[in-house]
């Protein structure tokens, strides 16, 4: 044993019975009530027990009671010095016991220490409380010496494996405490994953409608600038409000998603390109069915791209492919190049952006800049 192993205590789990089963619950109790009655019929089974012995005989049995007691509690506080008085006194009381001719009571008491002592102390202080209550033990015993010796290492190995169970029971009282507060952590990271989710879905959605919302009222304050006909202004304004109809469709649509019902991501794209004349999409590769969080950055992405085509270069045509590769699913948004449009400096910029950080938390990645003819994003997310 280490140094350690001879001054550690027995953890608070071991010496508890928390962590036992009925049936070892109903053994303690059945065991504790066996001795009592041992006590009680050593003291009155005695001839010489009259008038003032009895009271006697109960006080000490009540003293070793209390003071039984007592040491369950000092020593499941890992409290050595009020526990090492308590054995002491219950010796005492055995020694009384025995010189008051009550053998009984003082071998039931010197063995229960030596028992309980390696059972719930250090053992760094339990063999000296084990050797001297053994020895008490042998020394009135008047069996042959090879029977007292046998006895009395029967003894001290019962008081070591009831250690050692009970510390095999605290490991797996420990163990099942940690597996339920590991088990509520992940449900709680995942509750918080989860809103995490719906908050980002929400936010990505809110934020591509009211883009798009705010392309016609900036164009309709243009166009009142510029004493548009009323026709005109009207048609921008009614754009915006079905804009932000189709905001809040494509919030329910989000919170879908998230549940796991949804569109197709190939039909998804068809009908996003099929509402803009200039715009087309092509599929390539095996088609199958993506995580949820994968196909919901594939539609915010083909979202964000086409706005910023119509806010930034309107009139352009746009190219949307989605390739299925073995690992990871490609879009590549391009468009045809244009001049400026009226809109290009309205909104923050932050669309883009937002995409990227999706695509990195994906493992994935986003680029966006210009090339040949006009502006391409270029969205991969691993699946």
């Amino acid at each position: 044993m280490t140094e350690n192993s001879w001054t550690r205590w027995p953890s608070r789990e071991a010496l508890t019975r928390e962590a036992a089963t009925r049936p070892r619950r109903v053994l303690g109790w059945v065991t504790r009530s066996l001795v009592l009655a041992m006590l009680l019929w050593g003291a009155f089974n005695g001839t010489h027990v009259r008038g003032w012995g009895v009271l006697v005989a109960v006080a000490a049995i009540l003293s070793a009671a209390v003071a039984g007691w007592a040491l369950f509690r000092t020593t499941l506080a890992h409290r050595l010095w009020p526990s090492l008085a308590l054995y002491s006194l219950l010796m005492v009381i055995a020694v009384v016991a025995q010189a008051a001719d009550f053998g009984v009571i003082a071998l039931v008491l010197w063995c229960g220490c030596a028992i309980t002592a390696l059972e719930r102390l250090p053992i760094a202080a339990a063999l000296p409380v084990t050797v001297v209550a053994l020895a008490l033990y042998a020394a009135v015993n008047d069996d042959a010496w090879l029977t007292t010796l046998a006895t009395t290492a029967g003894l001290a190995l019962a008081g070591y494996v009831l250690r050692l169970d009970a510390e095999a029971r605290g490991s797996a009282q420990r163990l099942l405490t940690q597996e339920r507060a590991a088990r509520a952590a992940e449900a709680e990271s995942a509750a918080l994953g989860e809103r995490a989710r719906i908050a980002r879905e929400i936010h990505d959605v809110l934020a591509h409608s009211l883009s798009a919302q705010l392309v016609h009222l900036e164009a309709a304050r243009l166009l009142i600038e510029g004493g548009a006909d009323r026709d005109q202004i009207l048609e921008r304004v009614v754009a915006a409000r079905g804009m932000a109809r189709d905001g809040l469709a494509e919030t329910r649509q989000a919170l879908s998603a998230l549940r796991g019902d949804m569109t197709p991501l190939e039909d998804f794209l068809s009908q996003l390109v099929g509402t803009d004349d200039g715009a087309e999409a092509t599929i390539s590769g095996e088609r199958r069915p993506l995580p949820a969080e994968a196909s919901q950055a594939v539609r915010r992405v083909a979202q964000e791209a086409l706005t910023n085509v119509r806010k930034h270069a309107p009139g352009a045509k746009v190219r949307m492919r989605l390739e299925y590769g073995e690992d990871q699913v490609t879009l590549v948004v391009r468009d045809s190049g244009g001049s400026p449009g009226e809109l290009t400096t309205s909104g923050g910029g932050y669309g883009l952006l937002g995409m990227r950080e999706r695509a990195e938390l994906l493992g994935g990645s986003l680029d966006a800049g210009p090339d040949d003819e006009g502006f391409m994003v270029t969205l991969k997310v691993p699946v």
